[in-house]
C-alpha cells in the first residue's frame, strides 16, 4: 500500500543510525498519515499540501497535543524529503506548513527527598529482585541514562572500568557516563546475583563450570528471559511505580525518564555547568540541556514568592513600611 516507507526507515538506520524506536515511532506516524488519506483515495506518496493541512486540522479537532502534532508533521517532512532527494517526486507539499504552535513544556522532576525515599525503599529489599531494582534506580539516577540505553547496557560497559559506564546513546554514539560510590556499590551488589536472571542459570550448579557458562551465555547487563534478552523499557517503568507505591509516592509522578530529569536538575542546584550537563545526557544540541535552567527559574521563583517577607505583603519594620 505504501511502497517507499520501508526505504525510507531503511535509509533512517543506514545513513543517521536511527534507533528502533525511533523508526517505529516514525512508522506509526506515517500510517496514520496513510490511514487518514485511503477514504479520500490517496497515497503516501502523491499526497498534496491540502492534505496534509486537513490532517492537521483533525489531529487539533481529536485534542491531540501541539507537541504530538508537530512530531507527525516532522515525520512527514522527512519523508516528503525523501521523496525529493531520490526524484520520486518534483515537489515537497509540507514545505509550506508551519508546525503547531506548542509552549515549551518543563520537565516533571522530584525533589531530592523523594528520590532519596525511592532509593531507601529499594535498598531495604535484600533479595535478587530488590538488588536489581536498586542497581536499576540508582544507575538511573546517578548516571541520567534514557531508559532504552539503560535496559541495552552491555555487561562489558560496567565491566571495563567501575569508575565510568560506557553507553551507546542517540545516532549510536557512545559517551562515557562517571558512577557515584552509592551506584558502583548497587552496580557489585547486583552482579553477584546476576546469574539468577539467565535463562539457564537456575540448572547450573553454584561454583561449577556450568554455572560460569550460565553467567557468560547473555552479553546484557540486566538480561532477561524474554524476547529481547533484556528487559524491557517497559518492564522498568513497571517495576519504579511499584517502588514509588511502597515508598508511598504518586506513581503517576514517577518513571524512568522523571528520574533522568532529577538526575539533571539536582546537578544543576549543585552547581553543575551546562556543557558538562550537556554531554553526560547526551544532547547533541545544548539548547535541548537549558530547558532545566528554566526549571531551576522557576524553583527560585517559587522559594522567593514562599518564603521573601515582601511577597505576603508590607514589610514593617520598627513600625514603618519599607
Amino acid at each position: 500500500m505504501t511502497p517507499q516507507l520501508d526505504p525510507f526507515l531503511e535509509m533512517l538506520a543506514a545513513e543517521r543510525g536511527a534507533a528502533g524506536n525511533t523508526l517505529e515511532a516514525y512508522r506509526r506516524d506515517l500510517e496514520s498519515f496513510a490511514g487518514f488519506l485511503r477514504p479520500r483515495r490517496g497515497s503516501l506518496e502523491s499526497a498534496g499540501t491540502e492534505d496534509l493541512r486537513a490532517f492537521l486540522s483533525q489531529l487539533a479537532r481529536a485534542g491531540m497535543a501541539p507537541r504530538t502534532a508537530a512530531r507527525r508533521l516532522s515525520a512527514l517532512r522527512q519523508f516528503y524529503r525523501f521523496l525529493v532527494s531520490e526524484g520520486l517526486r518534483g515537489d515537497d507539499p509540507s514545505a509550506g506548513i508551519d508546525s503547531p504552535r506548542q509552549g515549551r513544556a518543563l520537565p516533571k522532576i522530584l525533589s531530592e527527598e523523594e528520590v532519596d525515599r525511592l532509593l531507601t525503599t529499594a535498598r531495604a529489599q535484600k533479595d535478587p529482585e530488590g538488588l536489581r531494582l536498586a542497581a536499576l534506580v540508582e544507575l538511573l539516577y546517578a548516571t541520567g541514562l534514557r531508559v532504552s540505553e539503560l535496559v541495552s547496557l552491555r555487561l562489558a560497559a560496567a565491566q571495563r572500568d567501575q569508575r565510568l559506564l560506557i553507553v551507546r546513546g542517540k545516532g549510536n554514539k557512545e559517551r562515557m557516563v562517571p558512577l557515584s560510590e552509592a551506584a558502583k556499590e548497587s552496580l557489585a551488589e547486583y552482579l553477584a546475583v546476576r546469574a539468577a536472571y539467565l535463562p539457564r542459570a537456575g540448572k547450573a550448579k553454584k561454583g561449577g563450570e556450568a554455572a560460569k557458562a550460565a553467567r557468560q551465555e547473555s552479553p546484557w547487563l540486566f538480561p532477561s528471559r524474554g524476547a529481547s534478552g533484556h528487559l524491557t523499557r517497559h518492564r522498568v517503568g513497571q517495576l519504579l511505580k511499584d517502588l514509588a507505591r511502597r515508598a508511598q509516592l504518586d506513581a503517576a509522578k514517577v518513571s524512568p525518564h522523571v528520574m533522568r530529569h532529577a538526575f539533571a536538575s539536582h546537578l544543576l542546584d549543585h552547581g553543575a555547568d551546562l556543557r558538562s550537563l550537556q554531554k553526560m545526557l547526551g544532547h547533541a544540541d545544548i539548547s535541548t540541556t537549558q530547558i532545566y535552567t528554566h526549571v531551576l527559574g522557576e524553583r527560585l521563583k517559587s522559594l522567593v514568592q514562599t518564603h521573601h517577607p515582601l511577597a505576603k505583603g508590607p514589610f514593617l519594620t520598627k513600625g514603618r513600611a519599607r
